[in-house]
């Protein structure tokens, strides 16, 4: 397998390996009982090409039994049922869905009912959340209080207009999530090394954020172009939706940084699978680790 390429001296993110299928998993939600979790790597799947090997997506071209098979060695590895998952329907929005057992296998096995949906909350065990990726950042959340979880997907758009703070206003409304309570991952993307965007973009970011965090987001360049901190962006939302800064972990993997583990748009140019971020709640429960 390639050697990763990591953004810290000290690892985060911990490599798991079951039957030949690499993913990874964030030690703040592992600690948590009753949480199954992980996102998803190239490595192990059956797609072929460009596909190769792990794709999870259904639209871009690659044979559609391929990726039914790679779901279920994901699933298979990470230790859920597939028939559980529920996907969401990326359009880089910040609307957030509340699922149920009802929805299992939307997405997957059977076609979704909803659209333009980015993040999806719950609090039945054995729903599975899933979201997709190549690049843009993936978003978790946790409440071990009231037994919720969150999953979003969160691209530059999806950034500024703070999913994060709407996934955590859609748990607060539908389960009574506390924002003090939750414990949040960043996950695998692209990192501000790799990340160069116009100026367009920021003109975005300052608008959205207050001007004394603008250093540690961005950047100017000689040609122009700026260089994006969307890591630090997505903190600085759950910050700002009273999440505590020792309850969020972030990642220290880039999906630009990784092309031979990890499928990146901008590696590639276009030509890709899809990631996804898993997350769920078992039917067992224990004490919250907070």
């Amino acid at each position: 397998m390639p050697t990763l390429r990591r953004k810290y001296r000290t690892p985060i993110l911990q490599e798991q390996n079951k039957n030949g299928v690499l993913y990874f998993t964030f030690p703040s939600l592992s600690a948590q009982p009753g949480i199954v979790h992980g996102f998803s790597s190239r490595i192990g799947g059956v797609s072929q090409g460009q596909f190769a090997q792990m794709n999870l997506s259904f639209t871009r071209g690659d044979d559609p039994d391929c990726v039914r098979e790679n779901y279920r060695r994901i699933a298979a590895a990470i230790g859920f049922d597939d028939r559980n998952i529920v996907c969401s329907d990326q359009t880089h929005t910040s609307n957030v869905r509340r699922v149920s057992r009802e929805d299992c296998g939307k997405g997957y096995l059977r076609p979704r009912d909803y659209t333009d949906v980015d993040g999806l909350v719950t609090d039945e065990p054995e729903v599975i959340l899933a979201t997709f990726y190549a690049d843009c950042v993936p978003l978790y959340f946790v409440d071990p209080v009231h037994r919720a979880i969150g999953l979003s997907h969160s691209g530059w758009r999806g950034t500024v207009s703070d999913i994060a703070g709407a996934t955590v206003a859609k748990m607060a409304a539908c389960y009574g999530t506390k924002p003090q309570d939750l414990i949040a991952a960043i996950g695998p993307s692209i990192c501000q090394d790799c990340y160069e965007v116009s100026e367009d973009v920021i003109e975005e970011i300052r608008a959205h954020y207050p001007q004394d965090v603008w250093d540690v987001l961005f950047y100017r360049k000689e040609n122009g172009k700026y260089q994006l901190n969307l890591w630090e962006a997505c903190r600085q939302n759950m910050l700002r939706a009273g999440i505590t800064p020792e309850h969020i972990e972030v990642t220290d993997l880039c999906t630009c940084c990784n092309p031979d583990v990890l499928f990146s748009h901008r590696a590639s140019h276009g030509k890709r699978g899809n990631l996804a971020a898993f997350l769920g709640l078992t039917g067992s429960q224990g004490r919250p680790v907070v």
